[in-house]
C-alpha cells in the first residue's frame, strides 16, 4: 500500500516558485472586479452620481435594502491580527496578508463569495472587538483567522453576541468540522463507536478545543477524552489552566502524552512537529486512528507510522498524503449556506449539518473531473485512504452549503427561505 505521493520539489524550489507566483504578473492574489456595465456616460451616471442616490435613500429607509442594492450579502471580511499564522506563529498583521489573500482565493474559487482581507495591527482583544464591530455594516459575514488562543475564544464570543451576521473563527470551527467528519468515517471503517473510544488530543489551542467540543456534541464522552498541552495532560490538579482548558480537566493519574496514549483508540494532533513517537503509537489500542495535523511537519509522519502499525487509519494536514484534513473542505461552504439564507449566526446545528454532509460524499461515486485533478491517486472509494473528499470535488459547494442553509432555517436563525 502506498501512503505518500512522490515529492515533486525541494524546499528551495518551493520557495523560489512560491515567491515568483506571488509577485508576478501583479503582486498578490486578489483584486476588485466590476459587476455592472460602465461603458457609457449613462452607465457612470447610474453607478455614481446622480443614480447612486436612489439606493442610498432606500437603505436609509430600511437597512435590509443593503442586501438588494449592494454587495453586502455576498461579502465576507477575512480578519486577522497575525498572532497565530499557519505554523509560523506571531508574525504580525502585515505578514499575515498572503495567508488572508489565499483564504480569499478559496472563498471565491470554491463558493463564489467575495472577500476583503483586513489585517489589523491590534493585539488587544477589546480594541480588536470594537474595531470589527464598527466596520461590520460593510459585510454579510466575518471570518476570523490566525488569532492566537486564548484571546480568539473571547473575541469570537463577543463578536457573535454583538453582531447579527455570521461570525466564525475558521481555525476553530473549520478544523473541527473536517476533523469530525473524517473521524466519524475512520471510526466506521475501524468498527468503533464515537461514544466508546478513548481519544487523546495533543494541542489545547483554538483547533484542539473546538474539535473536542464538536466531538462532544456528536456523542464523544468527556470522560473518554484526554487533552494534552505543552505542560502535559490537562488534569484537575493543575493550577495553571485558563478557563477554556479547565473545561477539559480530568481526575486522572496520567501526566504525559506517552502515558495518555496507552490503550487509546484515537490521536488528534494539533500541536507541533514530531511530538508522537513510534513507541507511543505501538502502545495504542488495536486499529488506531491518527490525525497528525501539524503543518508542514506532522506529529508523526505516515512513513514512520505505517512501519509500526499496519492496522491504522491516518490523516495529516498535508496535500501530498491521503486523507488531507483541510479547512477548505468546510469554511467556504458554511459561509455560502449562511449567506444564502441570511443567517444571523453560525450555530451548532449548522456545523453538525456540515459534518454529516461532508462525510457522506466519500460513500458516493467520485466525478470524473476529480479523478483527473488527482491523477496520481487511485483510492476514490470509501476506504482507509479515502475518508474525506478532495478539495476540488465540485459536489462540496451544493451539498454542504445546502445542508448548512437548511439547518439555519430549521434552527430559526435564517432570515430568508432556502431556495
Amino acid at each position: 500500500m502506498s501512503n505518500a505521493s512522490k515529492v515533486i520539489m525541494t524546499p528551495e524550489d518551493l520557495r523560489t516558485i512560491a515567491l515568483e507566483y506571488h509577485e508576478h504578473p501583479l503582486p498578490g492574489k486578489i483584486g476588485i472586479g466590476l459587476t455592472k456595465s460602465t461603458e457609457t456616460q449613462h452607465d457612470l451616471a447610474l453607478a455614481y452620481t446622480p443614480g447612486v442616490a436612489e439606493p442610498v435613500k432606500e437603505i436609509a429607509l430600511d437597512p435590509e435594502n443593503a442586501y438588494r442594492y449592494t454587495n453586502k450579502g455576498n461579502l465576507v471580511a477575512m480578519i486577522s491580527n497575525g498572532t497565530a499564522v499557519l505554523g509560523l506563529g506571531n508574525v504580525g498583521a502585515l505578514a499575515s496578508k498572503p495567508v488572508m489573500e489565499g483564504k480569499a482565493v478559496l472563498f471565491k474559487l470554491l463558493a463564489d463569495i467575495d472577500v476583503f482581507d483586513i489585517e489589523m495591527d491590534c493585539t488587544n482583544p477589546e480594541d480588536f472587538i470594537e474595531t470589527v464591530v464598527r466596520i461590520a455594516p460593510t459585510f454579510g459575514g466575518i471570518n476570523l483567522e490566525d488569532i492566537k488562543a486564548p484571546e480568539c475564544f473571547a473575541i469570537e464570543k463577543a463578536l457573535q453576541e454583538r453582531l447579527s451576521i455570521p461570525v466564525m473563527h475558521d481555525d476553530q470551527h473549520g478544523t473541527a468540522i473536517v476533523v469530525s467528519a473524517g473521524l466519524l468515517n475512520a471510526l466506521e471503517l475501524q468498527g468503533k463507536n464515537l461514544s466508546e473510544v478513548k481519544i487523546v488530543c495533543a494541542g489545547a489551542g483554538a483547533a484542539g478545543v473546538a474539535s473536542v467540543e464538536l466531538l462532544f456534541e456528536l456523542g464523544a464522552k468527556p470522560e473518554n477524552v484526554i487533552m494534552v498541552d505543552r505542560s502535559g495532560v490537562i488534569h484537575s490538579g493543575r493550577s495553571d489552566l485558563n478557563a477554556y482548558k479547565k473545561r477539559f480537566a480530568l481526575e486522572t493519574p496520567l501526566r504525559t502524552l506517552s502515558e495518555a496514549l496507552v490503550g487509546a483508540d484515537v490521536f488528534i494532533g494539533v500541536s507541533g512537529p514530531a511530538v508522537m513517537t513510534a513507541e507511543m503509537l505501538k502502545a495504542m489500542a488495536p486499529k488506531p486512528i491518527i490525525f497528525a495535523l501539524s503543518n508542514p511537519t506532522p506529529e508523526i509522519f505516515p512513513e514512520v507510522a505505517f512501519k509500526v502499525r499496519s492496522d491504522l487509519i491516518m490523516a495529516t494536514g498535508r496535500g501530498d498524503y491521503p486523507n488531507q484534513v483541510n479547512n477548505s473542505l468546510s469554511f467556504p461552504y458554511i459561509f455560502r449556506g449562511a449567506l444564502d439564507v441570511r443567517a444571523s449566526c453560525i450555530n451548532t446545528p449548522m456545523k453538525i449539518a456540515a459534518v454529516h454532509a461532508l462525510r457522506s460524499l466519500v460513500k458516493e461515486a467520485v466525478p470524473a473531473e476529480v479523478r483527473v485533478s488527482y491523477a496520481n491517486e487511485t483510492e476514490f472509494h470509501f476506504s482507509n485512504q479515502y475518508i474525506l473528499p478532495k478539495t476540488l470535488d465540485p459536489r462540496l459547494k451544493g451539498r454542504i452549503s445546502t445542508a448548512v442553509a437548511q439547518a439555519a432555517v430549521d434552527s430559526g436563525v435564517a432570515r430568508k427561505p432556502l431556495k
